[in-house]
């Protein structure tokens, strides 16, 4: 599975939220599994999207064909806008689907990771850090994904801000010493993101 993370800054939210209604046209294409998105929590007017793709083939078919027309009802409403691909390496918790209905927060971890240690900081993902944010109350579903250059995604879907907010408390710090997460880590950016339902596709 393909996931396209997008983040821009929005300058006219009425023309923004209007025009992302419009992506429910994304319904018919080919592949298309599901997006999502909403506000940032910390920055004001940061807005982040996630669309998830059965493949690149039918992202790059989508790409050529479509998403233009889709894409000009929001022209001018935003600007700064970043756009990354991942591949799905795994899950957080078990049978991740691209489902937002459930959740009311998505917590996005974006993570650079020095070139010799990526296999490692992949393994820790794997053992340390999924376990525990698969046990945390109010984790609902997340994914691991990765792109060229050492480059990463970690994605978590929550029922509440409150429920990230304990998890966080009692246990990231410890976490990290244990995985070595500071040995591994290159650059990191982070955001939480309250959901907007109407942006649900």
């Amino acid at each position: 599975m393909l996931v396209k993370w997008i983040r821009c800054t929005v300058v006219d939210r009425r023309g923004f939220e209007r025009g992302q209604r419009k992506w429910a046209g994304l319904l018919g294409e080919p592949g298309f599994r599901g997006q999502g998105g909403g506000w940032s929590r910390s920055r004001p007017g940061v807005v982040h999207v996630f669309a998830f793709w059965e493949s690149r083939a039918f992202y790059d078919s989508f790409m050529a064909r479509s998403h233009d027309r889709l894409a000009a009802a929001q022209s001018g409403t935003f600007k700064d806008q970043q756009v990354r691909l991942f591949d799905h390496r795994f899950d957080v918790k078990t049978g991740f689907e691209p489902r937002f209905t459930d959740a009311d927060l998505v917590r996005v971890a974006h993570l650079r990771v020095h070139e010799e240690r990526a296999e490692h900081f992949a393994l820790m993902q794997e053992k340390v850090w999924n376990p525990a944010m698969a046990g945390s109350p109010g984790m609902i579903r997340g994914l691991f994904g990765e792109a060229p250059g050492h480059e990463f995604l970690v994605l978590s879907m929550w029922q509440s801000a409150a429920e990230h907010g304990k998890y966080r408390e009692e246990r990231v710090e410890r976490l990290a010493l244990r995985a070595q997460t500071e040995a591994d880590v290159a650059a990191l950016t982070g955001d939480l993101v309250d959901l907007e339902s109407a942006w649900t596709v």
